[in-house]
């Protein structure tokens, strides 16, 4: 029996730049939406975007109504990036709504592979690390794959809301009793 390749959640780093790219690439050659929102940052100078998501972490020059979130990159065999986690680090009226403390996207390739629910799983490890005992993680009705992930990492479902801006049910579900 073969052993699974190492697994490990990473803060963003230049040596892996080329598998990044790919990941962002990926999305949007599905005309996915790229989740969670840091992918969509400017790629062009990836050394100013290291910075941003560095100084984003430590809530330095966010834009007025967002708070301090950290990046993370799911990485397999320390050289493909399979995932990338926000980790919000409070939570603003608009994020209980809709957001809550924690987004993640698997690129499309690596999908089905048990990366969703290990993302989620060690991003919520790092919101203990940040004093956090409870997350709120929201997903569309429609997305059975996310909403799996979120149940199997013990979030329970608080309600379902009609976004009429986006014509979408989401489902919002609290992960409490962190440790």
């Amino acid at each position: 029996m073969t052993a699974n390749p190492p697994i490990e959640l990473v803060r963003p780093t230049a040596a892996l730049e080329a598998s990044y790219r790919g990941h962002v690439a990926e999305f949007l050659a599905r005309g996915e939406p790229l989740i969670p929102f840091p992918i969509g940052f400017d790629l062009s100078d990836f050394g100013a975007l290291l910075m941003r998501l560095d100084d984003c972490s430590r809530g330095v020059g966010i834009p007025e109504g967002f708070v301090a979130h950290s990046t993370f990159w799911l990485v397999r065999n320390g050289t493909e990036v399979v995932g990338v986690s926000s980790l919000r680090h409070s939570l603003t009226p608009m994020l209980l709504r809709e957001g809550g403390n924690i987004g993640y996207g698997i690129r499309p390739s690596a999908r089905g592979q048990g990366f969703g629910t290990e993302i989620l799983r060690r991003t919520l490890e790092r919101a203990v690390a940040i004093g956090l005992n409870e997350a709120l993680v929201t997903c569309d009705k429609a997305n059975v794959a996310s909403a799996r992930v979120i149940l199997g990492n013990g979030g329970v479902l608080d309600s379902e809301i009609f976004l009429e801006e986006r014509g979408v049910l989401l489902q919002r579900y609290w992960i409490r009793g962190l440790k």
